[in-house]
């Protein structure tokens, strides 16, 4: 039977290759930080690393490293275990505890990934009788996650204000409503208008949920995020997000929410119940990184500096960016293959980015997503924009 399904398969990787938006995988062989050295595939060697979502450079900081050696001796390598069984730790409820009170949420509850959060939360919570109105260029794990229950579907074009409270009128027979949205959208760096939406939230008795990944950790005067941003802490009703970006950037995800919201969690949503804990060393590491947001603005204070030189010397270069002051800072190419080929030629000049095209981001509109981190330093980004303006003339632009 296989053999059938081979030839199958085989056509179809034929096809995406064709269509040149085969992703390979490149492989590093150090840590994740500013500079990697490439082991495979492309230009060998050590590069300049902009792509990766270690926006506060933590992901090889000395203090978190020594919090993970450490966790390992205290709390063991893994749990073998799911929560309600026998894989809860005192490291696990006092991460919960911490991410409460930095989020200004009631209660917290861990997730092997902040895919698993966003899949775990709308089917817990919404049925039939219920609807869910949704950002359209929310992360496919949100989408996903609406898939999986029974409210039913609405969709509001990007940020579109007036598109979100069409939906809303459409909806006033539905026992319960929730707006989901992106609190940073990935591929475009956009924020979402959060003060605007509670506003209607408000007018027509509606929740609020935010998948906040892209911001928690350095959005924010104190890096609590788009509802810390935008002065909405106390009116949102679920935050969902990653540990795996800013936040030391391993992995494992959260649900911040209110009180009643986080119970019916821990008993009804089933990647909670179904998954292994989180690896104690993870939730040790991310106690210490919290402690080093809350302790000093620094890193912060450097990522928006650096994202600040991106973007401005870029734009003055003549390149495309799309606007905004998030460390995200696509520059739009159009074409797949012409991204795609400038990503190689990058790599070439010592520079790791990649090239999104569709179905990532819709046709036409491929682009470089630069990531910028504090850990870069200011020669890193000129040599970064250097590089870009180079590669264009490589290309014959």
């Amino acid at each position: 039977m296989f053999d059938n399904v081979r030839d199958d398969l085989a056509a179809t990787l034929d096809e995406i290759r064709e269509a040149g938006l085969f992703k390979p995988e490149r492989v590093i062989g150090t840590p994740q930080s500013a500079a990697v050295t490439v082991t495979g595939g492309g230009r060998p060697g050590e590069v300049l690393n902009f792509c990766a979502n270690n926006y506060l450079g933590l992901a090889d900081h000395p203090e978190v490293l020594t919090a993970a050696k450490d966790a390992l001796d205290r709390w063991g390598y893994g749990m073998a275990s799911v929560r309600f069984i026998c894989g809860t730790q005192d490291v696990h409820k006092e991460l919960e505890d911490r991410l409460s009170a930095f989020l200004g949420q009631e209660d917290t509850i861990l997730y092997s990934s902040c895919f698993d959060a966003n899949g775990g939360v709308f089917e817990t919570l919404l049925d039939e009788r219920d609807a869910v109105i949704s950002d359209a260029l929310n992360h496919a794990s949100i989408i996903d996650g609406i898939r999986l229950c029974k409210a039913r579907r609405h969709r509001y074009a990007n940020r579109d204000l007036a598109d979100l409270e069409k939906q809303l009128q459409d909806t006033q027979d539905a026992r319960r409503r929730l707006i989901v949205t992106d609190g940073v959208f990935s591929m475009d760096g956009y924020v979402a208008p959060l003060r605007e939406i509670c506003d209607l939230a408000d007018r027509y008795d509606a929740m609020v949920m935010v998948d906040d990944s892209h911001a928690v950790g350095f959005v924010g005067p104190n890096g609590r995020g788009t509802p810390e941003l935008h002065g909405v802490m106390d009116r949102v009703d679920i935050i969902t997000g990653t540990l795996g970006k800013a936040l030391g950037g391993a992995s494992g995800g959260y649900v911040a929410a209110r009180r009643e919201i986080v119970a019916l969690l821990r008993q009804r949503s089933r990647p909670y119940l179904f998954s292994n804990s989180l690896a104690p060393v993870i939730a040790a590491a991310s106690l210490k990184v919290l402690d080093l947001v809350e302790q000093s603005t620094e890193l912060r204070e450097r990522l928006a500096a650096n994202t600040a030189l991106f973007r401005s010397k870029m734009t003055e270069a003549g390149f495309e960016i799309l606007p905004g002051d998030h460390p995200i800072a696509p520059v739009m190419i159009g074409d797949a293959a012409k991204a795609g080929r400038l990503a190689e030629l990058l790599l070439e000049r010592g520079v790791y980015v990649i090239g999104f095209s569709f179905p990532v981001v819709p046709h036409g509109q491929a682009r470089i997503r630069v990531q910028l981190s504090a850990a870069h330093s200011t020669e890193d980004v000129e040599r970064a924009i250097a590089a870009f303006v180079d590669a264009r003339a490589a290309l014959g632009e």
